[in-house]
């Protein structure tokens, strides 16, 4: 998965009505929007430090992140002057469509999070965890085996050096797990809970996960085999978004959700921003309404999706995860 995710993103455009799946903040400005201004709301929370670094994982082409930074700019001015921009990005052709769209805002690019600034920070992260490597185990006689790749094609050898995973299973169950999903969920929450600040994932998979193979493989034309050439499709499989909430509370923080994505953009006011949007711009009303219900109808992305928070243990409770 590693080396296809990496082939994939250097060489194709997956963003967007012409690429292979359109993302939330591709969808309407209104989603990195309100993300900005919950963003900023965190801010306050956590005492107005400045600067305090506004950190995205994944940000595709910049597009969540020049939103957010329109809409603090005219709602939350004083955020906006106190922020600075960090991207953690490792593709090249990446890094050059954001520096297009964000120009002289960005501060800096980063290969992972262990370069990010030591201070307090606020971290978005907008399927993200979905696309990074998974292991998968297949019970076999009793026994665990574990998949891997030989001549695209899945191989069973015996299972080494791997993680704790159930003792009943059934026969040809499979066992995901994310290993470097759930390290880097560690290694923010950790940060959070010793410097301060706020960390979100928006991702899809379930509240807790289960058996099952889940892995996928998406181009413009619907499904594709997952084990076709490194490149030529976007390969995620589902969040376990318990696993990552039990590695956060292990390092120190404190979590919040998951909430399904439909409830937590819904508080943060998606709908009434997108009927803003639509009176301001009637020829692309329908457009603005629909990319709502795209993003909240839980029979869309709303219930699959889900917000996931990690904040230091002094931070308030933040908008969107508030207690039904």
């Amino acid at each position: 998965m590693r080396r296809a995710a990496a082939a994939y993103y250097a060489g194709r455009e997956p963003f967007g009505a012409g690429g292979d799946f359109i993302t939330a903040p591709e969808m309407t400005q209104a989603f990195g929007e309100i993300i900005g201004l919950w963003a900023a709301i965190a801010w306050e929370g956590m005492g107005r430090p400045a600067p305090v670094a506004l950190v995205e994982l994944g940000p595709g082409r910049g597009t969540l992140m020049a939103d957010a930074l329109r809409a603090t700019a005219e709602m939350a001015p004083a955020f906006r002057a106190a922020l600075r921009v960090h991207l953690v990005e490792t593709s090249p052709r990446l890094r050059q469509a954001q520096a297009d769209m964000l120009g002289t805002a960005v501060a800096a690019w980063h290969d992972d999070i262990a370069t990010l600034p030591q201070g307090p920070a606020i971290i978005l992260a907008n399927e993200f965890i979905d696309a990074l490597p998974i292991r998968q185990f297949v019970r076999r006689g009793g026994a665990w085996m574990e998949r891997f790749v030989t001549a695209g094609a899945f191989e069973e050898r015996p299972a080494e050096d791997a993680p704790p995973l159930p003792e009943a299973a059934e026969e040809g169950a499979v066992q995901e797990v994310n290993e470097t999903g759930r390290a880097i969920a560690a290694a923010i929450a950790a940060r959070v809970a010793a410097r301060g600040g706020a960390a979100l994932f928006l991702d899809y998979g379930p509240e807790r996960g289960g058996f099952g193979d889940s892995l996928q493989a998406m181009t413009a034309q619907g499904s594709a085999d997952p084990l076709g050439p490194a490149g030529a499709a976007d390969i995620t499989a589902h969040v376990d978004f318990a696993a990552l909430g039990e590695v956060a509370r292990g390092a120190g923080a404190t979590v919040h959700g998951p909430v399904p994505q439909g409830v937590f953009l819904a508080r943060l006011g998606l709908f009434s921003r997108a009927a803003i949007l639509a009176r301001m711009d009637p020829k692309r009303a329908t457009a603005h309404l629909a990319a709502a219900q795209r993003l909240a109808a839980p029979e869309h992305m709303g219930r699959l999706f889900k917000a996931i928070c990690f904040t230091h243990p002094g931070l308030p409770p933040l908008p969107g995860f508030e207690d039904p």
